[in-house]
């Protein structure tokens, strides 16, 4: 596990806790021990006096509620395991404004997209959002635990969304992908209905040649059966004729 990186929430400086509390660590910093004070002659100044009760339960509860809303960050190095918690130091005004331009600076510096989703701006923002209810929850622990329930019900809005927005792309691509095979589909459809069309109009075509050959053909038999027909009727006339011609030659004309 690597150190923690650079983040927008205050947290005090890191604890060393042994993963082997028997084997002392070869890295681990002596502790440091004030040196005695040399007795000095004279009256000797009282004890400090005890905080109140009262205080160390209020600062107790907040560093288990800060606790409770940013969990300590660990990491180990070799045999040694780091533990760093959220700092309890209350804020001031000019920890607001260092911390709106530490978040304009690494806005800039990881290149974070002004418009659109990007991810980048979305932790910053949540990290920048984080501190400022731990800056909250130092002055007033019941304001911090409610501004944690506006952020978990962000979150999850977020997340929902999140998965409606998965959801419909893969609707989506299902879709194209069963679009894409139907075309296919229809395409073939389309090509297979093409051939059959040129075959039916060559068909058509064929049937209007045979037409007009066949009505070519009744034409000229329907002229020479009216021609033949003709012929008979002129050749039965001039052997009306030669008949009448003779009849009268033999009977002679009728009075």
């Amino acid at each position: 596990m690597i150190p923690p990186v650079e983040s927008l929430i205050k947290y005090d400086g890191p604890v060393l806790i042994s993963k082997n509390p028997e084997r002392k660590a070869p890295k681990e910093r002596p502790l440091k021990v004030s040196p005695q004070l040399p007795a000095v002659a004279g009256p000797v100044p009282p004890p400090p006096k005890p905080k109140a009760p009262a205080a160390d339960a209020n600062k107790q509860q907040t560093e288990e509620i800060l606790n409770y809303i940013l969990p300590p960050r660990e990491w180990a190095e070799g045999t040694q395991l780091w533990v760093q918690r959220v700092s309890t130091a209350p804020s001031t005004r000019t920890d607001v404004l260092h911390l709106q331009q530490q978040l304009d600076v690494l806005l800039r510096q990881r290149q974070a997209s002004v418009t659109g989703i990007c991810p980048v701006r979305r932790e910053l923002y949540s990290q920048c959002f984080d501190e400022l209810i731990r800056q909250v929850t130092v002055n007033c622990a019941e304001r911090g635990l409610l501004l944690l329930r506006v952020r978990d019900e962000i979150c999850m809005t977020v997340a929902a969304y999140q998965t409606l927005y998965e959801s419909a792309v893969a609707f989506g691509m299902r879709k194209a992908l069963l679009a894409e095979q139907g075309r296919s589909d229809m395409e073939a459809k389309i090509a297979e209905l093409e051939e059959e069309n040129r075959q039916l109009h060559r068909q058509v075509n064929e049937q209007k040649a045979k037409c007009v050959a066949m009505e070519k053909r009744e034409a000229e038999r329907r002229q020479a059966d009216e021609k033949k027909h003709a012929d008979e009727i002129q050749f039965l006339k001039r052997t009306n004729q030669q008949l009448k011609a003779q009849l009268e030659g033999a009977f002679g004309p009728k009075n």
